[in-house]
């Protein structure tokens, strides 16, 4: 494995692109922009709801944005289905604004990765919901989800 090479690599299998999703959830569950950039390509072409973002330095960038903004941020994400070298996953997260207000954000991403398993390409289409404090789903400690926590299918939304 080279030092470029981020397992499991394409084509993907059931076992392999779940295991691909869990880790894209956890590194962005980490909250760390240079740490998730690391999952892409230096050229990665993104649409994140209505802007366009290429390269890693303006993914970086974005999100950093983001969870200056997004406070206390959780996703889970869950697979919906791959072939070759792609994989569609649909996830939610939980976060608040500066003021305390809460959202569940719904979406839905399509991934397209290279041969060493990085991603080349990430639509994502995104949905924020008010939600009361006391409705939020997702309470587990900042960071990874724990493994015991429910996967989004557990839940009625």
């Amino acid at each position: 494995m080279t030092e470029a090479q981020r397992p499991p690599l394409p084509p993907f299998t059931l076992e392999s692109a779940v295991e691909k999703v869990r880790l894209a959830e956890d590194g962005w569950n980490s909250r760390d922009p240079a740490r998730v950039a690391l999952a892409y390509t230096v050229d990665s072409q993104w649409r994140n709801r209505a802007e366009f973002i290429t390269g890693r330095e303006a993914i970086i960038a974005f999100l950093s944005t983001k969870w200056r903004r997004e406070l206390d941020y959780r996703l889970i994400k869950e697979l919906w289905a791959f072939g070759g070298n792609r994989i569609a996953v649909r996830y939610a997260y939980e976060w608040h604004d500066d003021s305390g207000n809460w959202f569940r954000s719904f979406g839905n991403e399509n991934w397209e990765f290279d041969d060493s398993g990085l991603m080349q390409k990430r639509y994502a289409c995104i949905n924020d919901l008010p939600v009361r404090a006391e409705d939020r789903c997702f309470h587990w400690p900042l960071g990874r989800r724990p493994d015991d926590h429910p996967g989004l299918s557990e839940f009625a939304f």
